[in-house]
């Protein structure tokens, strides 16, 4: 059985979990295949998820569960909702299908704007499910299905049911506001899709604001031709030395072998995954893994 955690307070903000992000990220694209992930190029829309005061409960719940279904390309997966008291927002049992019971949290039967966030955490279990895709532990699981939501497609509903004002305090999932909108920025970057006009609360933009501006960095580091004057500044210091920088940035150098010079590691700014590349001025680095292209300055 999974759960995906209802509203809670105090919310935690930042990038608490940003190491298992990335993490996942990279686990996806190595399950998916970069041709697989680019299968997930258009999220569940909106009026898909939208869920009315004068639908039928049961009916309603069950076109947005298949609505859900669809966009994180499960289509002979079928999701049995119903409702009941519980301290979770909903839960799902795991099984062999193709049938799948999903539980919900009562509230939802009049807060109904927040159902589909509820059901994109518990299909995309299915989905990890489905490809034996786990992580060792609970929490990081929970992240790794968080993160799968959001990068996948369906997870933009996650960060949506965020709301945190006077009267309201409530997020879902595991991740913070802030993580939600650094993954949504990053699958922003991939397939040129803005997400930014779906959320209907203002808390949830700003917190994809500030995690599409963190994304954004990620492709301004060092050795990354982008990269900003100080950082490059940084990089050329820690390569005469021969080792990583004192600041923690991501890219380290090795000896390639006697001779042979030096090469940097780091982080590819799309899937995470490590690339090593020779020390030797301007070249274009191709990640094996997500098959992007980098422009980089070494």
């Amino acid at each position: 059985m999974t759960d995906n955690r209802g509203p809670v307070s105090p919310i935690e903000h930042g990038f608490p979990h940003l190491a298992t992000v990335r993490t996942s990220i990279t686990a996806l694209f190595r399950r998916l295949s970069a041709d697989g992930i680019r299968a997930y190029d258009t999220s569940l829309a909106p009026a898909d998820a939208a869920f009315g005061a004068t639908d039928d409960l049961h009916l309603g719940a069950q076109r947005v569960a298949a609505a859900t279904v669809r966009a994180l390309r499960l289509p002979d997966a079928r999701m049995v909702v119903s409702f009941r008291a519980m301290e979770q927002a909903a839960t799902v049992e795991l099984t062999a299908g193709p049938e799948y019971f999903v539980e919900v949290n009562d509230r939802f039967r009049t807060h109904r704007r927040d159902l589909a966030a509820a059901l994109a955490h518990e299909v995309a279990h299915v989905l990890l499910h489905r490809l034996d895709l786990r992580f060792p532990g609970t929490a990081e699981n929970e992240i790794l299905t968080d993160t799968a939501a959001a990068y996948l497609g369906a997870g933009w509903l996650l960060l949506d049911a965020y709301r945190e004002d006077a009267l309201t305090h409530q997020r879902f999932g595991y991740l913070t506001p802030e993580e939600f909108g650094y993954v949504l920025a990053k699958r922003a970057a991939l397939f040129g899709e803005d997400p930014a006009p779906w959320f209907t609360s203002p808390q949830a933009y700003e917190a994809y604001v500030r995690g599409s501006a963190l994304a954004g960095r990620d492709h301004r580091r060092a050795p990354l031709t982008a990269a900003g004057p100080l950082a490059r500044r940084r990089y050329a210091k820690a390569r005469r030395a021969g080792a990583g920088p004192a600041d923690g940035s991501a890219y380290r150098f090795e000896q390639q072998g006697e001779g042979a010079g030096l090469r940097v590691s780091f982080p590819c700014p799309v899937c995470a995954q490590r690339l090593r590349v020779p020390v030797r001025g301007r070249l274009r680095a191709r990640c094996g893994l997500c098959h992007t292209v980098l422009d980089c300055t070494t």
